[in-house]
């Protein structure tokens, strides 16, 4: 019999990670705009690169955007349980069919804290928000496929 250990990611953690993330994307950004930058040579080519570079710094100014919002919510420094419901920031445990899998429930950015991630808007995570230990789960990934979960445990 194996033992699953799951923990909550604490607002210390958390801020890390968004941190630590925000950094990359403005590095990512910088090494972009440097690409991008005209150099008043070229043909069509190269400015059709430029044209993708533009789309790819607008994605990555609103990934920016996200993480620093995120960043500015305001979160208390210790989470208190209210009830025994899965809540976005848990690490849960569930059963997908193939045995025990843990995962945060929180966004992609997070994943750094050391989980996999689930987000809120996923479908899986649209039904594990709010449910408690023991449910099982019933979430459509896509149109006519309907898959089901067993929530296992929550940190």
């Amino acid at each position: 019999m194996s033992t699953t250990m799951t923990a909550t990611v604490s607002a210390d953690e958390r801020h890390d990670v968004l941190s630590n993330r925000l950094a990359d994307l403005y590095v990512e950004r910088e090494q972009l705009l440097a690409e991008i930058a005209p150099s008043g040579l070229g043909d069509e080519a190269d400015r059709a690169t430029n044209v993708d570079g533009h789309i790819r710094l607008a994605m990555l100014e609103q990934r920016i955007v996200a993480v620093e919002n995120e960043l500015a919510e305001p979160r208390p420094a210790t989470r208190k349980k209210k009830s025994d419901a899965v809540a976005i920031g848990d690490v849960v445990t569930v059963d997908l069919g193939d045995g025990p899998e843990t995962y945060l429930l929180g966004s992609v950015d997070e994943a750094g804290a050391g989980f996999d991630v689930i987000t809120p808007s996923s479908p899986l995570g649209r039904v594990l928000e709010g449910a408690t230990v023991g449910a099982t789960l019933t979430y459509s990934p896509r149109p006519n496929r309907t898959l089901t979960a067993k929530l296992i445990s929550i940190a």
